[in-house]
């Protein structure tokens, strides 16, 4: 176990030798900020990985416990190591984390995080790879969908694309980061639950535009066959996930109701919650990755895909 440690250690000290110093501010849908400044000790091969700036703790649920804001370091560490070693927290040996207390990433008691877990951690995540430089954002969101009556209640994450990055475009359609789960199968999803799977299709070219593009995102469309209560927990869908190295943001993810009886098309936020008819249609929209480096000629010849 020690070897395991070390040796992750050492494995994350080699990488830390080759970053460059750099520092992100990611501003949510709300307006609230998580701010990340990375500084090098090329010397020692050592970091360190400030949150100062961060917005105070959030009256909302976007709050994240500290854990997660130390899950998603270790994480973004651990992807930058090429050899195959377990994810350990050796990895975060050569660092020096700091969170401020109170704030968004280090909340006190009583403050809600539901959030933390699916959504800010995403946005901690992509602030990281923004500072290195590595990465643009991916869809910055889990899309957290729910229904459910008296008889019948289904949760479930959404995904859409990978950002782009120095060499490679993004993939369409995957769970990115910090989710990793998957979708039920249409035909068992049907089968339990008074709900039709209309379509769930792939948004061709929606990915944020660059030398790399980033990753399509998804449409989601499911008709309830019961009356039943639909919720989105959700972001990314006032602010884009942003390009980087001159790439162009993707865009923002839309949420909406189309009532069967009417015809009417009712716009929701968000985070929202919604009393849903027999014959009513939830669709979502998810937001897309950004792209990287300016569009035009790739490396070694090729065109980007969205001249």
């Amino acid at each position: 176990m020690v070897h395991v440690q070390d040796n992750a250690e050492e494995s994350v000290r080699r990488v830390l030798a080759d970053l460059s110093p750099g520092h992100f501010e990611c501003v949510m849908d709300d307006g609230s900020k998580i701010c990340v400044a990375i500084s090098i000790d090329q010397a020692a091969r050592s970091a360190r990985i400030d949150f100062a700036g961060t917005s105070a703790q959030l009256s909302t649920n976007f709050n994240a416990p500290s854990a997660v804001c130390r899950a998603a370091v270790l994480y973004v560490l651990r992807t930058l190591v090429d050899s195959d070693i377990p994810l350990n927290s050796g990895c975060l040996k050569p660092v020096d984390l700091v969170i401020p207390e109170g704030c968004m990433l280090r909340p006190e008691f009583p403050a809600a995080v539901v959030a933390g877990n699916v959504e800010t951690s995403q946005n901690i995540t992509d602030a990281l790879y923004g500072a290195l430089g590595r990465l643009a954002a991916c869809q910055g969101s889990m899309n957290n969908f729910t229904f459910g009556n008296e008889d019948h209640q289904y949760y479930e994450t959404i995904c859409s694309g990978t950002p782009a990055g120095p060499g490679f475009d993004g993939t369409a359609a995957v769970h990115a980061h910090m989710t990793n789960s998957r979708l039920t199968d249409p035909e068992v999803l049907e089968w339990r639950f008074p709900v039709r799977l209309e379509s769930f299709s792939i948004r061709r070219g929606s990915g944020g535009a660059g030398q790399w593009v980033g990753g399509d995102g998804t449409l989601r469309r499911i008709v309830c066959l019961e009356p039943m209560t639909a919720s989105i927990l959700s972001c990314r869908r006032v602010t884009a996930p942003w390009g980087i190295a001159g790439g162009s943001d993707g865009e923002v993810g839309r949420n909406w109701v189309e009532r069967l009886s009417s015809g009417e098309v009712e716009v929701l936020a968000g985070c929202d919650s919604v009393q849903m008819d027999a014959g009513d249609t939830f669709v979502i929209q998810t937001p897309t990755a950004g792209g990287y480096g300016p569009a035009g000629m790739r490396e070694g010849g090729g065109v980007s895909p969205k001249l």
